[in-house]
Protein backbone atom coordinates (compact mmCIF):
# COMPACT_ATOMS: atom_id res chain seq x y z
CA UNK A 1 0.00 0.00 0.00
CA UNK A 2 1.62 3.22 -0.72
CA UNK A 3 1.59 6.17 1.64
CA UNK A 4 -1.13 8.12 -0.30
CA UNK A 5 -3.21 5.22 -0.50
CA UNK A 6 -4.04 6.68 3.69
CA UNK A 7 -5.82 9.52 1.85
CA UNK A 8 -8.61 8.03 0.42
CA UNK A 9 -10.28 4.97 2.91
CA UNK A 10 -13.03 5.20 0.30
CA UNK A 11 -13.12 3.17 -2.39
CA UNK A 12 -15.66 5.08 -4.35
CA UNK A 13 -14.65 7.69 -6.67
CA UNK A 14 -11.69 8.83 -7.61
CA UNK A 15 -8.70 8.40 -5.06
CA UNK A 16 -7.73 11.75 -3.41
CA UNK A 17 -4.26 11.57 -3.97
CA UNK A 18 -5.00 11.85 -8.13
CA UNK A 19 -6.29 15.33 -7.31
CA UNK A 20 -2.48 16.65 -6.26
CA UNK A 21 0.56 16.71 -7.96
CA UNK A 22 3.10 14.65 -4.71
CA UNK A 23 4.83 11.72 -5.62
CA UNK A 24 5.87 11.50 -2.08
CA UNK A 25 6.86 12.45 1.25
CA UNK A 26 10.02 11.83 2.69
CA UNK A 27 11.83 12.71 6.02
CA UNK A 28 9.52 15.65 6.11
CA UNK A 29 9.55 16.76 2.43
CA UNK A 30 7.06 17.00 -0.21
CA UNK A 31 8.09 15.17 -3.67
CA UNK A 32 6.26 16.50 -6.77
CA UNK A 33 5.61 14.46 -9.79
CA UNK A 34 8.41 16.67 -11.50
CA UNK A 35 10.59 16.32 -9.19
CA UNK A 36 10.36 19.67 -7.63
CA UNK A 37 10.37 20.06 -3.60
CA UNK A 38 8.37 21.34 -0.49
CA UNK A 39 8.83 21.89 3.18
CA UNK A 40 6.18 23.31 5.05
CA UNK A 41 6.38 25.16 7.90
CA UNK A 42 3.68 26.35 10.58
CA UNK A 43 3.49 29.28 12.23
CA UNK A 44 2.00 31.18 14.54
CA UNK A 45 0.21 34.84 14.63
CA UNK A 46 0.14 38.23 16.07
CA UNK A 47 -2.42 40.03 17.48
CA UNK A 48 -1.33 43.14 15.60
CA UNK A 49 -4.41 45.08 16.52
CA UNK A 50 -3.80 44.79 20.28
CA UNK A 51 0.02 46.33 19.64
CA UNK A 52 1.53 50.00 20.04
CA UNK A 53 2.17 52.34 17.20
CA UNK A 54 5.82 50.92 17.80
CA UNK A 55 5.76 47.52 17.99
CA UNK A 56 3.27 47.99 15.01
CA UNK A 57 5.81 49.46 13.25
CA UNK A 58 8.78 47.60 14.38
CA UNK A 59 6.43 44.69 13.16
CA UNK A 60 6.17 45.70 9.81
CA UNK A 61 9.90 47.24 9.68
CA UNK A 62 11.26 43.57 10.48
CA UNK A 63 8.95 41.89 7.82
CA UNK A 64 9.70 44.27 4.87
CA UNK A 65 13.42 43.19 5.77
CA UNK A 66 12.61 39.67 5.48
CA UNK A 67 10.78 39.84 2.48
CA UNK A 68 13.57 41.64 0.99
CA UNK A 69 16.46 39.53 1.98
CA UNK A 70 14.71 36.80 0.03
CA UNK A 71 15.96 35.44 -3.64
CA UNK A 72 13.48 32.93 -4.11
CA UNK A 73 9.44 32.59 -3.98
CA UNK A 74 7.64 31.14 -0.65
CA UNK A 75 3.94 30.90 -0.35
CA UNK A 76 1.85 31.93 2.37
CA UNK A 77 -1.20 30.24 3.07
CA UNK A 78 -4.27 30.98 5.83
CA UNK A 79 -6.59 27.99 6.35
CA UNK A 80 -10.13 29.06 8.15
CA UNK A 81 -11.56 25.86 9.21
CA UNK A 82 -15.05 25.49 11.64
CA UNK A 83 -14.04 24.76 15.08
CA UNK A 84 -14.80 21.20 15.29
CA UNK A 85 -14.82 19.47 19.31
CA UNK A 86 -15.80 16.33 18.89
CA UNK A 87 -13.01 14.46 20.04
CA UNK A 88 -13.01 16.58 22.96
CA UNK A 89 -16.48 16.02 23.80
CA UNK A 90 -16.00 12.44 23.41
CA UNK A 91 -12.77 12.56 25.87
CA UNK A 92 -15.10 14.59 28.25
CA UNK A 93 -17.72 12.22 28.11
CA UNK A 94 -15.46 9.10 28.75
CA UNK A 95 -14.05 10.84 31.68
CA UNK A 96 -17.55 11.31 32.93
CA UNK A 97 -18.84 7.41 32.78
CA UNK A 98 -15.76 6.87 34.77
CA UNK A 99 -16.88 9.26 37.46
CA UNK A 100 -18.62 7.86 40.60
CA UNK A 101 -18.94 11.19 42.31
CA UNK A 102 -23.00 11.85 41.07
CA UNK A 103 -22.82 15.68 41.73
CA UNK A 104 -19.50 15.53 39.36
CA UNK A 105 -21.14 13.55 36.75
CA UNK A 106 -24.40 15.42 36.44
CA UNK A 107 -21.50 18.80 36.76
CA UNK A 108 -20.01 17.35 33.73
CA UNK A 109 -23.01 16.39 31.83
CA UNK A 110 -24.03 20.43 32.32
CA UNK A 111 -21.08 21.50 30.99
CA UNK A 112 -20.15 18.82 27.35
CA UNK A 113 -24.08 20.29 26.97
CA UNK A 114 -23.51 23.76 27.03
CA UNK A 115 -19.95 23.86 25.05
CA UNK A 116 -21.91 21.69 22.65
CA UNK A 117 -24.54 24.49 22.24
CA UNK A 118 -22.18 27.10 22.42
CA UNK A 119 -20.19 25.95 19.46
CA UNK A 120 -23.48 24.65 17.67
CA UNK A 121 -24.79 28.29 17.86
CA UNK A 122 -21.92 30.07 17.15
CA UNK A 123 -19.74 30.32 13.48
CA UNK A 124 -16.21 29.95 15.84
CA UNK A 125 -13.59 29.40 13.56
CA UNK A 126 -9.72 28.85 13.86
CA UNK A 127 -6.93 30.01 11.56
CA UNK A 128 -3.53 28.09 10.88
CA UNK A 129 -0.98 29.87 9.09
CA UNK A 130 1.61 28.10 7.06
CA UNK A 131 4.66 29.14 4.73
CA UNK A 132 5.57 26.56 1.98
CA UNK A 133 9.25 26.94 0.73
CA UNK A 134 10.38 25.40 -2.97
CA UNK A 135 13.54 24.18 -4.56
CA UNK A 136 14.29 22.46 -7.62
CA UNK A 137 17.54 21.93 -9.56
CA UNK A 138 16.94 24.48 -12.30
CA UNK A 139 16.41 26.97 -9.10
CA UNK A 140 19.38 26.43 -8.08
CA UNK A 141 22.33 29.18 -8.77
CA UNK A 142 25.27 26.71 -7.48
CA UNK A 143 23.59 23.39 -9.86
CA UNK A 144 26.84 23.13 -11.26
CA UNK A 145 28.61 19.44 -12.58
CA UNK A 146 26.00 17.78 -9.88
CA UNK A 147 22.55 19.26 -11.99
CA UNK A 148 23.52 17.68 -14.47
CA UNK A 149 24.24 14.75 -13.63
CA UNK A 150 21.04 14.56 -11.01
CA UNK A 151 18.33 15.52 -13.38
CA UNK A 152 16.99 12.14 -12.42
CA UNK A 153 14.14 9.86 -14.75
CA UNK A 154 10.53 9.79 -15.12
CA UNK A 155 9.31 6.12 -13.98
CA UNK A 156 6.32 4.09 -15.64
CA UNK A 157 3.63 6.36 -14.27
CA UNK A 158 5.76 9.67 -15.32
CA UNK A 159 6.72 10.58 -12.29
CA UNK A 160 9.93 11.55 -11.54
CA UNK A 161 12.07 9.02 -9.95
CA UNK A 162 14.42 10.60 -7.48
CA UNK A 163 17.61 8.61 -6.43
CA UNK A 164 18.67 8.80 -2.70
CA UNK A 165 21.87 10.68 -3.83
CA UNK A 166 19.95 13.62 -5.24
CA UNK A 167 17.57 13.46 -2.66
CA UNK A 168 20.18 13.99 0.33
CA UNK A 169 21.80 16.56 -2.53
CA UNK A 170 18.69 18.66 -2.68
CA UNK A 171 17.35 17.89 0.52
CA UNK A 172 20.63 19.80 2.35
CA UNK A 173 19.75 23.11 -0.17
CA UNK A 174 16.18 23.15 1.20
CA UNK A 175 16.83 23.08 4.63
CA UNK A 176 19.35 25.69 4.06
CA UNK A 177 16.38 27.35 3.02
CA UNK A 178 13.81 26.31 5.57
CA UNK A 179 16.99 27.80 8.24
CA UNK A 180 16.85 31.14 6.83
CA UNK A 181 12.78 31.45 6.54
CA UNK A 182 12.49 30.34 10.59
CA UNK A 183 15.48 33.14 11.35
CA UNK A 184 13.59 35.68 9.74
CA UNK A 185 9.96 34.38 10.66
CA UNK A 186 10.90 34.74 14.41
CA UNK A 187 12.98 37.68 14.43
CA UNK A 188 9.37 38.65 13.57
CA UNK A 189 8.18 37.29 16.40
CA UNK A 190 6.34 34.12 15.57
CA UNK A 191 7.02 31.04 16.49
CA UNK A 192 8.03 28.04 13.72
CA UNK A 193 7.28 24.15 13.56
CA UNK A 194 8.39 22.47 10.19
CA UNK A 195 5.64 19.66 9.69
CA UNK A 196 6.71 16.43 9.37
CA UNK A 197 5.77 13.53 7.61
CA UNK A 198 2.95 12.15 9.76
CA UNK A 199 1.73 15.78 10.32
CA UNK A 200 2.05 16.29 6.56
CA UNK A 201 -0.03 12.79 5.97
CA UNK A 202 -2.65 14.52 8.13
CA UNK A 203 -3.04 17.61 6.61
CA UNK A 204 -3.66 16.33 3.31
CA UNK A 205 -5.69 13.68 4.71
CA UNK A 206 -8.25 15.97 6.99
CA UNK A 207 -8.32 18.88 3.68
CA UNK A 208 -9.01 15.95 0.88
CA UNK A 209 -11.97 13.95 3.70
CA UNK A 210 -13.08 16.42 5.67
CA UNK A 211 -15.90 14.61 6.72
CA UNK A 212 -13.99 11.50 6.78
CA UNK A 213 -11.01 12.77 9.10
CA UNK A 214 -13.67 13.43 11.83
CA UNK A 215 -14.53 9.83 12.40
CA UNK A 216 -12.15 7.97 11.36
CA UNK A 217 -8.82 8.86 12.41
CA UNK A 218 -5.28 8.40 9.73
CA UNK A 219 -3.26 5.38 10.32
CA UNK A 220 0.41 6.64 11.46
CA UNK A 221 2.84 6.57 8.34
CA UNK A 222 5.35 4.12 11.13
CA UNK A 223 2.66 1.26 11.51
CA UNK A 224 2.22 1.36 7.52
CA UNK A 225 6.02 0.68 6.69
CA UNK A 226 6.07 -1.84 9.61
CA UNK A 227 3.06 -3.79 7.88
CA UNK A 228 5.18 -3.17 4.37
CA UNK A 229 8.39 -4.64 5.88
CA UNK A 230 6.68 -7.59 7.36
CA UNK A 231 4.12 -8.46 4.16
CA UNK A 232 5.37 -11.77 2.56
CA UNK A 233 7.12 -11.91 -0.74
Amino acid sequence: MAIFDMLNPSSKGHASQSLIKISEIRDGILILNDGTMRNVLMISSVNFALKSEEEQNAIIYAYQEFINSLDFSIQLTVSSRKMDITAYLEEVKRLRDLQKNELLHLQMTEYINFIAELVKGSNIMTKTFFVTIPFSVAQSKKEGAFGKISKGAKGATGKHVMSDVEFEHNKTQILHRVEQIAIGLRGIGLRVVPLQTQELLELFYNYFNPKTSRNQRLRNVTDLKLEETEAPL
